[in-house]
């Protein structure tokens, strides 16, 4: 029998203390070794206890949740699990969070405070068990200064040379938050996102990504046209598909029944994507656990277009890209760190696109002259 998940649960709230080891009692595999009042007692009873996961509040007096983190990533990094109020103060604070080193976050129901903790008890244990595997990942370095982008100015609304979708999960804020922002504003090519993200969170992590990255980006909404440089990320709890209109193809966003466990999901963009767009599609698996969106990139790959899974070496969780490789759908595999110049080299900016467009104009000025010419001379001739 394998050794149980030695979790520190950390929450000023002693109704939570109490709660949230008690729906992690459910799960045999999982052992709630303390609990800490603030991130002082916190920081004591890990080096007493030597927890293998801790779940962290983030709103908690003397020491918060994110000088707690910021210590713990300093002196003895191990997985941490964000568990706070979801508002929009608490949102903004959990992606800073997430770019400093924690793993993965979930929000508390808004009823928490009456004890009522059932609906995410699985998710709960879910996301220890995978936080306890993604132990010693090595976390992709984040963009932690919304000043680091470029000011965007204006840019003409250019249909894309490609339709790019990707499927994301645990591990995608700061896998998404490091590619995107070495992409440069003059991309060709469009980016559709689906990120497995709470409802209410996704626009904040839109603003955020916004915020540090060239590109523009925001939470997608019905009709949307896609467009050169831009990135669209599904809202939480919608599903997101294409479709080709006479005013410009376009982002639908639907309420249907969720699949594979999720909504949205990465299968239904990349089935719509591989649909309508076919030759010109490219769909991308990156981190996370289970296999949403294995099937989806099998068709993008059935209907002709390109097909990436991010290096499983380079997931915080593998599940979803080896699903799909597994199955044979991925043409590609790249690790995180060159997934970016990968994008930008066959689907962005081409290098000396001005130029190339100059020499062209230039080239048919001249053509036009010459056979001007010509055509004086032979009617002189005659």
């Amino acid at each position: 029998m394998s050794e149980r998940i030695r979790v520190l649960v950390v929450d000023d709230s002693a109704l939570m203390r109490k709660l949230i080891p008690a729906i992690l009692a459910r799960d045999s595999s999982i052992e709630v070794v303390g609990t800490a009042m603030d991130g002082a007692f916190a920081l004591k009873k890990i080096e007493e206890l030597k927890p293998d996961v801790v779940t962290l509040d983030l709103e908690m007096p003397r020491m918060d949740g994110m000088e707690t983190l910021r210590l713990i990533m300093r002196s003895a990094p191990l997985p941490v699990i964000l568990f706070s109020t979801h508002s929009k103060e608490g949102g903004y604070a959990t992606f800073k969070a997430l770019a400093m080193g924690a793993v993965d976050f979930l929000a508390k129901p808004k009823d928490a405070a009456a004890g009522r903790l059932e609906d995410i008890a699985d998710r709960l244990i879910a996301k220890i068990k995978v936080a306890k595997g993604a132990a010693g990942r090595k976390l992709p370095p984040a963009v932690i200064e919304e000043t680091s982008a470029p000011k965007k100015g204006a840019r003409p609304a250019l249909p894309p040379r490609r339709v790019i979708a990707i499927g994301i999960s645990t591990g995608g804020p700061n896998a998404l938050q490091f590619v995107l922002s070495q992409i440069p504003a003059d991309f060709l090519s469009t980016i559709l996102i689906v990120q497995h993200m709470p409802e209410g969170f996704t626009e904040m992590f839109a603003k955020r990504l916004d915020e540090c990255c060239a590109l523009e980006i925001h939470e997608a909404r019905s009709g949307d046209l896609l467009l050169a440089g831009r990135v669209l990320i599904c809202p939480g709890n919608r599903h997101m598909m294409v479709r080709r209109m006479p005013r410009g193809d376009m982002v639908v966003l639907s309420d249907g029944p969720p699949v594979n466990g999720h909504r949205p999901s990465a299968d239904v963009l990349f089935h719509s994507v591989g649909q309508e767009f076919g030759l010109t599609a490219v769909g991308i698996l990156m981190t996370g656990m289970g296999d949403d969106g294995a099937d989806g990139l099998g068709a993008i790959k059935a209907a002709g277009g390109m097909t990436i899974a991010q290096s499983e070496d380079t997931c915080v969780v593998s599940g979803m890209p080896r699903a799909a490789i597994l199955k044979g759908y991925v043409n590609k595999i790249v690790p995180l760190d060159g997934l970016g110049s990968y994008l930008v080299s066959n689907y962005g900016a081409e290098r000396g696109f001005p130029d190339k467009v100059e020499k062209n104009e230039k080239f048919e000025k001249n053509d036009k002259n010459e056979k001007m010419e010509k055509t004086s001379v032979s009617s002189q001739r005659s």
